[in-house]
């Protein structure tokens, strides 16, 4: 007896779509693209895209399915090719399945309990539940017009067989999954052609990334504000600024920039289906050189570079090869995970690329604790308590935005690894908003910290001379004295000039005596 159970019997074809042939397009390009052997059926994954249901539900042609608000998959010049070796006799025909990933189990069936198959095999086809050489489906219990099935077979010595150009209408915002499958075993140079149109309601921004357009749009509002307020303090302040200002100065530039570029490249995607390589590859520039200069200033800061010493002296090299080594390590990953098609990695090769990303980063915030605990003891040995102040400020703010993270981590590693199927897509953009968040909120606390001001330099290196002025004295000079305290200043004078009297007429006495 045939029996349809909740197996994951589709975590393989799953695993070889997100991980061989996900596109970050909403126009997907097949071009020459292998069936491959999974099962008893040789498949190639044509996309997975979260897609939100149409503005209007009501059902229209096939051919007339891409109004404004519909949201909808379309099948434009489909065409398979098979060698002259197999252009002899006719082939079982080829399949083109959509479904929604809640559907997954409608796909594919047992004999007997027996090892799930894609495909109708001979003991299936003696059940008569199935003709051998077709692949197993059955409607869905919530939609029985889904799973959608489109078939194209080869005529006898035909070499290319074209699928009818088609439309589906989104009617129920789900992930969904395009697989083209066919049963025969012996046709492995079979090849596709061609390319499916999605699109959502608003655009063809894949559902997954439609909400960070708006993201970034908000980001680089944000990023103008404070733009807005350390720019018009450097400009009232000029005189006052030390290096460690221009060096914050340079950070919130680069991320105007990043921020602008990403709004723009996910607005570019949007209209047109096709991610503006051009565009996404400055982006990421830009936000590879933010993350790098960002570090290295921190890691300086802690140093007590511009604050309690003038240069980093022999560290300096040593710093600067670790940020060049940070930002190549990081400029691979951005580019290979952003530009072209992330399916072109396999799970190892992107650990391969991940992995020396993680390691710099977990030495940057070593090396930055460790130097901020050196020149916290240095601080409080010299009495340099407003300087004090403003560090154990900013460790402080480093400590939460360290332990935050951590925390994120094992967050995001959770939902990755409990959304195999990808079936809450429509949170996922939350992952990397938050890490933009984080950056820009410990970005505000140094800017508030180290902001123009017109006593901005007793926060700067002042030379060993001058380094007795920032004893708490500062902050004295903003209390009017009292009376009483001068008076005690002046009884003070008096009673030691009263002392040096009193030293004198002794020494004049002890010399009267001698004489």
């Amino acid at each position: 007896m045939l029996k349809l159970k909740d197996s994951l019997f589709l975590f393989p074809l799953l695993c070889v779509g997100f991980f061989l042939f996900t596109v970050e397009a909403s126009v997907h390009q097949y071009r020459g693209e292998r069936f491959v052997t999974k099962g008893n059926a040789l498949v190639v994954h044509g996309g997975s895209e979260g897609i939100y249901s149409s503005l209007t539900n009501n059902r229209k042609e096939e051919d007339d399915a891409s109004a404004i608000g519909d949201s909808y998959i379309r099948f434009e010049k489909i065409t398979f090719r098979r060698t002259d070796e197999f252009s002899n006799f006719s082939l079982h025909p080829i399949h083109a399945i959509v479904f929604e990933v809640e559907d997954r189990e409608t796909i594919g069936g047992s004999a007997y309990g027996g090892q799930r198959a894609v495909c109708c095999s001979a003991d299936l086809a003696k059940l008569g539940v199935c003709s051998q050489g077709e692949v197993i489906y059955r409607p869905s219990t919530n939609n029985p017009s889904w799973p959608q099935v489109f078939h194209v077979a080869f005529n006898r010595d035909e070499l290319v067989a074209t699928l009818p150009s088609k439309s589906i209408q989104i009617t129920k915002t789900g992930m969904y999954n395009l697989y083209f499958i066919h049963c025969n075993s012996n046709l492995t140079d079979l090849i596709v052609e061609g390319k499916t149109v999605w699109k959502n309601p608003t655009g063809y921004l894949p559902g997954r990334m439609a909400p960070l357009m708006n993201f970034y749009g908000f980001m680089s509002l944000a990023f103008v504000i404070l733009g807005i307020f350390w720019f018009s303090q450097y400009a009232r302040f000029w005189r006052e600024v030390f290096p460690l200002q221009n060096c914050i100065t340079l950070v919130i530039t680069l991320g105007m920039f990043e921020m602008a570029l990403w709004y723009f490249e996910y607005a570019e995607f949007n209209e047109t289906g096709i991610r503006p390589t051009g565009i996404t590859m400055w982006a990421v520039t830009f936000g590879t050189v933010k993350r790098t200069v960002a570090r290295i200033i921190i890691l300086m800061v802690s140093m007590g570079y511009g604050v309690v010493r003038p240069t980093l002296g022999g560290l300096t090299s040593k710093v600067i090869m670790l940020g060049v080594t940070f930002f190549l390590a990081s400029e691979v990953l951005e580019l290979v995970e952003n530009v072209g098609a992330v399916s072109d990695l396999s799970g190892k090769a992107r650990l391969f690329l991940i992995l020396p990303v993680a390691i710099l980063d977990a030495f940057f915030i070593l090396w930055i604790f460790t130097s901020l605990s050196a020149t916290l003891n240095k601080l409080q040995a010299r009495r340099m308590m407003v300087k004090l102040d403003v560090y154990r400020k900013f460790t402080n703010a480093l400590a939460v935005a360290v332990i935050v993270s951590v925390g994120w981590i094992c967050y995001e590693l959770y939902f990755k690894s409990s959304d195999v199927y990808n079936e809450h897509w429509q949170n996922a953009w939350i992952i990397p908003a938050f890490w933009q968040v984080l950056s820009f909120s410990l970005l505000c606390v140094i800017c508030a910290l180290w902001a123009p001001s017109q006593n901005s330099m007793r926060y700067a290196f002042s030379g060993e001379m001058n380094e007795e002025f920032d004893k708490d004295v500062t902050s004295l000079t903003l209390i009017k004295p009292s009376p009483l305290a001068s008076m005690d200043v002046l009884d003070a004078t008096e009673a030691r000039l009263a002392q040096r009297n009193n030293g004198t007429s002794n020494g004049d006495l002890e010399e009267d005596k001698r004489e």
